[in-house]
């Protein structure tokens, strides 16, 4: 039986891509650069199925221009904002992600993140490392504690639900919005507020878990900042397009915001270089998803959709 043909786009995990290699008859990017719009139009007609990264962007016009073979985009991802979707269900192509997976790595990121930006991580560092640490005072580096504050939490997902259990670990009090109130059993006791602009009042820390969609896409703006308590944290691990960059700069420069951690950026890769003067700004690489475990069960996931979808079943992650 000819095996179906399969384009990964990235260096995916080595454990991944033996599988892949197993089942399938499987071309690997090992250049490990984004797919371009134009090798995603040729692809369509010599791939059965892609396993593409956030990198590579499905937009409208890409999809019109595909060819009919393309059966199956199983993407290496929890978020498909790089995917038309309505596009691709036109040309009758099946969209899966990877949900569930990555949760608790990228909600031990955000904790890095927030604990990091609370306590002047990028300073401290910086002071040790440059060998410029020569004097200490009860008023040296005196940052904001995390234990017992309380906690917004913008989208109640996966992510956000595992960000929160390790929260409670901390003694934080809980706050959220979601589109939706969680059922008791998922909430845990954390409070549910009915709009954002209620979340942020209470919020001496703010994290985003919520999808980028039109309607989130700079969220977190200029007036949403002036909600936040005096002296809030800020936590992105979500997506760059939620926070307006030059608003949150605003805030860090009126001391309104004191801080915040970033993985994220409306420009990936490269970031904001704005934000480099800013010590006050813990930043890393959109690397919430990236440890050996989960890169593993990222791969193992897009693969599981496949081999459902080519054993004439739908996928378990169908968007």
């Amino acid at each position: 039986m000819t095996k179906p043909r399969l384009w990964i786009t990235r260096r995916l995990s080595d454990a991944t891509l033996a599988r892949a290699a197993h089942d399938y008859d499987v071309v690997i990017n090992h250049a490990d650069t984004p797919g371009t719009a134009a090798e995603l139009i040729a692809a369509s007609a010599e791939f059965d199925a892609i396993i593409p990264c956030h990198s590579e962007h499905f937009s409208a016009d890409v999809v019109a221009q595909f060819a009919d073979r393309l059966r199956i985009v199983a993407n290496h991802s929890v978020g498909v904002d790089h995917c038309d979707l309505s596009a691709l269900k036109a040309r009758g192509i099946v969209v899966t992600n990877t949900p569930d997976v990555l949760s608790d790595a990228t909600a031990e990121l955000a904790m890095l993140l927030m604990l990091g930006a609370a306590r002047h991580a990028v300073a401290g560092d910086r002071i040790v490392r440059t060998g410029a640490w020569d004097s200490w005072s009860p008023a040296f580096m005196v940052g904001k504690q995390v234990t017992g504050a309380r906690l917004g939490i913008i989208g109640m997902g996966r992510v956000g639900r595992a960000f929160a259990a390790k929260a409670r670990g901390f003694d934080m009090d809980v706050h959220y919005y979601n589109r939706t109130a969680l059922p008791d059993d998922q909430a845990l006791g954390a409070t549910y507020h009915d709009s954002v602009e209620s979340l942020l009042a209470v919020s001496d820390f703010l994290s985003l878990h919520c999808p980028a969609t039109p309607d989130t896409t700079n969220l977190m703006d200029a007036d949403r900042f002036a909600l936040l308590p005096k002296g809030a944290v800020i936590v992105n691990t979500a997506r760059g397009a939620l926070v307006d960059e030059d608003a949150l700069i605003a805030a860090l420069d009126s001391g309104h915001v004191a801080a915040a951690g970033l993985d994220c950026f409306q420009v990936e890769p490269g970031g904001n270089p704005a934000f480099a003067k800013y010590d006050n700004v813990f930043m890393l690489p959109h690397i919430g998803s990236a440890t050996r475990k989960t890169r593993d069960a990222m791969g193992f996931r897009a693969l599981d959709n496949l081999d459902a979808f080519f054993a004439g079943n739908t996928p378990q992650d169908t968007l």
